[in-house]
């Protein structure tokens, strides 16, 4: 198993590699839509022209009747917009045209599409050779060798993405959330079946997590339903793209929108919410939604969105929702503008069920702390609350980035499935049950780290008259040493007129 994934890293990593050395100059942001744009091509032609050539070995002539490949869920890719007629012309001057216009043929036949797919690929600042070198790229990749055609696109696609939003910085975060975080979401909340919803899905990652959830637990992806928006528009469309890589049909509006402003699903009642919104984000239309039906615990203060962001995921709840929600580490404990009182009216309406404060350096875009919060409508264990202290797990995987293994992803997954199951013990340093009396003794203050304590530190074994013994006496010589180089450090400024 440990093969196989590694072969497959290898192969996503070896895509990422060839591409980037084709960007020359571009912008990551731009550059994002060209890679991006081509992979999506590349998967629905191959996935088209299978289909084709088993129609054509059928022998009836229903190999360009659209409604055998609709029926599939397989996009149409009509004749002119197929990838063997891009590659043919992928060295000549107007390669960037005939992306352009396959793109639109392509949506054209599949209303689905409509207005979703990247057509600037004729655009003068883009090399034309270049991009027929990255077009050279996806035809030479023989991707079934490497296992099951649409997950390794999928998961190229989704390494691409992280890499960009690596390189892109701040604006990245935009779009992606690690896999490492939306995996402990998905695993502690567990959305077999059900309404599926993210108020602000960015490239789609929980969704994705979430069908990857279902198919590993030998469940039915028909079983889930997605719901989700997005103000960008250019993130609304490769949210689409990801999806449709997945063979995941979501709901994500008609549009992009400001989730605040203009709620594309109202009425909606969702069963999972999971959420990664912008963090402290300020300016989200406060002045416009004084009296909004969604603010049931307090109106959220003008300069700061995360308690906007939580009443809206409460308000579309079903009656036994849950949520799962990444939120920046001073929605814990502020009191400012109101958020005090807003937090104290969430505990005591018993739908805090789990705190995991997070490890730093977890996200490619920002160095604030963060913490996981979980809500339930309908608690198991009413009236306690969980505080998990995760800052110590992860593994650096570069100098700046820290990633959950699969092993800390299931150790936080058990500690609250015990929790649920009434079997959890408290574990100094790391995890606690507590009280709401308790939590409203410190004063509604939701931080792990009052709750779990410290670690019990291991007895070695050295007496104390001994260890005191030896380490004031390797303090003795550490304070000579260091009156020598203060001495040595006189001497030279001496020597040069300062005298201290």
């Amino acid at each position: 198993m440990a093969d196989k994934v590694t072969a497959d890293i290898g192969f996503e990593k070896q895509i990422w590699n060839a591409a980037c050395v084709l960007r020359g100059n571009m912008d990551a942001s731009e550059y994002k839509n060209v890679v991006l744009g081509l992979i999506f091509l590349k998967y629905i032609s191959d996935r088209f022209e299978a289909k084709y050539q088993e129609l054509l070995e059928e022998g009836d002539g229903f190999e360009e009747d659209i409604d055998e490949y609709i029926s599939e869920g397989i996009f149409f890719v009509p004749a002119g917009a197929r990838w063997s007629e891009i590659a043919a012309k992928a060295h000549t001057p107007e390669i960037g045209v005939v992306i352009d216009d396959a793109m639109r043929a392509i949506e054209k036949e599949n209303k689905r599409l409509k207005d979703i797919l990247p057509k600037n690929f004729a655009r003068p600042e883009l090399d034309k050779r270049r991009l027929g070198d990255v077009v050279d790229l996806f035809t030479n990749v023989k991707m079934i060798e490497h296992g099951d055609e649409k997950d390794i696109l999928g998961r190229t696609y989704e390494y691409c993405l992280s890499m960009f939003a690596e390189q892109e910085g701040k604006r990245g975060g935009e779009f992606f959330t690690p896999s490492c975080v939306v995996r402990t979401l998905v695993e502690v909340l567990q959305p077999y079946k059900g309404r599926v919803y993210d108020p602000c899905c960015g490239s789609g990652g929980m969704f994705v997590q979430s069908a990857k959830f279902v198919e590993s637990h030998s469940g039915n992806i028909n079983n889930i339903a997605i719901y989700g928006q997005d103000s960008n528009p250019t993130t609304w469309k490769m949210a689409q793209m990801n999806l449709a890589i997945r063979g995941i049909e979501p709901d994500l509006g008609t549009y992009a929108a400001d989730t605040f402003l203009d709620d594309r699903h109202p009425t909606m009642r969702a069963d999972f919410i999971m959420a990664n919104p912008p963090f402290n984000l300020s300016d989200w239309g406060a002045d416009k939604l004084k009296d909004d039906v969604r603010w049931q615990y307090g109106m959220p203060p003008a300069g700061n969105a995360n308690f906007a962001w939580l009443q809206h995921m409460i308000y579309h709840l079903a009656p036994a929702g849950k949520i799962g929600m990444v939120l920046a580490n001073g929605s814990l404990s502020s009191q400012s503008g109101g958020e005090g009182e807003i937090r104290k009216n969430i505990i005591n309406a018993d739908l805090v069920e789990c705190i995991i404060a997070m490890p730093t350096q977890l996200f490619y875009t920002t160095q604030i702390p963060v913490s996981l919060w979980f809500l339930n409508k309908q608690k198991k264990q009413p009236g306690k609350t969980l505080f998990i202290d995760a800052r110590k797990l992860g593994t650096m995987v570069s100098r700046k980035l820290r990633e959950l293994t699969e092993d800390d992803i299931q150790k936080i997954a058990n500690t609250y499935k015990n929790f649920i199951n009434g079997t959890l013990e408290d574990e100094k340093g790391y995890c606690a049950v507590v009280s709401t009396e308790e939590i409203a003794k410190q004063d509604y203050i939701l931080t792990p780290g009052r709750y779990v304590g410290i670690e019990e530190q291991e007895d070695d074994g050295e007496p104390f008259e001994e260890k005191m013994t030896r380490l004031t006496s390797e303090l003795s010589k550490l304070f000579e040493k260091s009156h020598e180089l203060e001495e040595e450090i006189r001497k030279k400024l001496g020597a040069i007129g300062y005298e201290i």
